[in-house]
This record gives structure tokens, C-alpha cells and sequence, in this order.
């Protein structure tokens, strides 16, 4: 009798230590909500990683529906809710996720599992591990080997895990990289590289600026150019109007003010020669020559 009653303990000790397992797997689960998106082509999801309870750990994206792989996706859409499973796979890690859904709606949990083999690549190249929110966030922009070799091959400095993030979020890819090769361009660091796809600044815009002229700019010198849409149609007008090669500052203040090569011409008239810069200043800012 007493065998039986230490059996039973030790079945109930059992019990509880599974369902004290079980219970305290949420704190590591990240929420999801589905919904259809107006068209019903694209799927929105929203996550939350409730292992730290902060805003800034929610991220969303729209899907293709085949993107979600496993969804059953007429389930999704009809009226009945049903249980769902589906899994968000790319090369820095994996979500799988089950919950229930219908009627183009769904919620439920997630666990998140980084790729082994990602995570080395960044030792490797000595970028180092990411903590799991950073893992989170290399998956959730799906942030990719091929960016880490083309920074690489370009002989940029050694990014870190949130450069990768911010470069992925801006759009920076092997393309863009070559793209600013071929044009005689290298970012000298990471983040002006960040910056450089976050103004939009593109290698056929730079291409622009050589033909007129404006060759080996540094990097300073062409955000201020893109920050006013300044492109080599804009000078041409001007050297066309009479002035030679102007400086970077001087196009950077005539197009602030919004003086234009059309606005240039108007003052020449029947000149022989173009205004001074200032005189074209004056004219736009008090009407009258000095």
C-alpha cells in the first residue's frame, strides 16, 4: 500500500512539474493577429513578443498567403473559426505559430526559434551573436547572408547586428551596393550607407551629377544635394544659363531660395553675361539689382 502511495506521489510530482512547465511557456510566446487586407491578395499580421512586454517589441507586415506556409487559407477566410497553424520561415529564423481563426481573422501564439547556421555566419564574419530580441528583429526584416556579403565584398567596415537591421529596414541590398560601385561610389562607413538609401539617394542620380560635371562628391556634399532633389538637370539649366561648374553650397542655397536656371535667364535678358550668384539672391529676395 505504502508502494502505491509513493507511486501515486511521484505521478502527481510529475503532473505538476509538466503543467508548471506549460504555464510558464507563455512568458516566451509572441501574439499574433491575421487579418485579410483590403483585395484579400495580401494577409496583415501583426506580432507582439510578449517575453518583454515592451511596444517597441511589436512589429506587422503584410503576406502573401503562400508566405504564411501551412496556413490553411480557405479555413482563414470562412466563417467558422477552426484551430490554424502556419510558420513565417527566412534565413535568420523561424516563427511557428497556432492558434484560431475565421472569417479573414485569426490570433494566437508563436515561438520563435533563430537558424543555427545564420547565427554562425555572424560569428564568423565577426559580427557576433544577437540577443534573441535582436534575432527577433534579424527575422522579422529578413535580414539576409547575401547583404553580409556584399558589404563584405565591398570592403565595408564590419557591421554590427542593428547595422544589418538597418540597413535591411531602408532597403540596402547587394543591388544597391553594386549600383553605387558602378557609378565610382563607396560609402566610407555603414551608417552613411544607411543614410545614403534612406534619402534615395541612387546610382542613375549620381550618374546624373557626373554628366554635368560633378564626379567624386563627398559623401556630405551629395545628401546635401538629394535632401533638396538637386539632380543634374537642375545644373545643366544653370550652366546652360551662362554659369560654369557652381558650388555645392552655392546650388544648395539657389535652390533653398528657390531661384531656377528659367529665374537666371529672366534677369540675363539680352546680357552678354549672367548676373553674379548675389545679384540673382537679391533680385529673388528684394526684387531689384545691387
Amino acid at each position: 500500500m505504502n508502494r502505491c502511495l509513493a507511486f501515486l506521489c511521484a505521478l502527481m510530482f510529475a503532473f505538476v512539474s509538466v503543467s508548471s512547465a506549460c504555464m510558464a511557456a507563455p512568458s516566451d510566446w509572441i501574439r499574433f493577429n491575421l487579418r485579410a487586407e483590403r483585395g484579400g491578395s495580401m494577409i496583415h499580421a501583426d506580432f507582439h513578443d510578449e517575453s518583454r512586454g515592451h511596444d517597441e517589441n511589436h512589429w506587422s507586415s503584410g503576406f502573401k498567403p503562400s508566405e504564411l506556409i501551412g496556413l490553411d487559407v480557405n479555413g482563414f477566410y470562412q466563417a467558422q473559426a477552426r484551430p490554424l497553424r502556419f510558420s513565417v520561415v527566412r534565413e535568420a529564423g523561424r516563427l511557428d505559430c497556432a492558434g484560431n481563426g475565421g472569417g479573414a481573422n485569426a490570433s494566437g501564439n508563436c515561438s520563435f526559434s533563430e537558424n543555427p547556421a545564420f547565427v554562425q555566419t555572424l560569428s564568423r564574419r565577426g559580427i557576433g551573436r544577437p540577443s534573441r530580441e535582436q534575432a527577433l528583429g534579424l527575422m522579422a526584416l529578413d535580414v539576409r547572408r547575401d547583404l553580409i556579403d556584399a558589404l563584405g565584398t565591398a570592403r565595408f567596415p564590419t557591421p554590427t547586428v542593428d547595422d544589418l537591421m538597418s540597413l535591411t529596414a531602408v532597403g540596402v541590398d547587394r543591388g544597391y551596393i553594386d549600383g553605387l560601385a558602378n557609378v565610382g561610389y563607396r560609402p566610407k562607413s555603414v551608417e552613411t550607407l544607411t543614410q545614403f538609401k534612406a534619402l534615395g539617394v541612387a546610382p542613375d542620380w549620381i550618374s546624373g551629377l557626373v554628366q554635368v560635371g560633378y564626379a567624386n562628391l563627398p559623401s556630405d556634399e551629395l545628401m546635401q544635394l538629394k535632401a533638396l532633389e538637386i539632380d543634374g538637370a537642375f545644373i545643366s539649366g544653370f550652366q546652360r544659363a551662362g554659369y560654369g561648374r557652381l558650388p555645392v553650397d552655392t546650388l544648395v542655397q539657389l535652390k533653398a531660395l528657390g531661384i531656377t536656371p528659367e529665374f537666371a535667364r529672366s534677369v540675363t535678358g539680352n546680357a552678354a553675361a549672367p548676373p553674379p550668384v548675389q545679384q540673382l539672391v537679391d533680385m529673388k529676395l528684394f526684387g531689384r539689382r545691387r
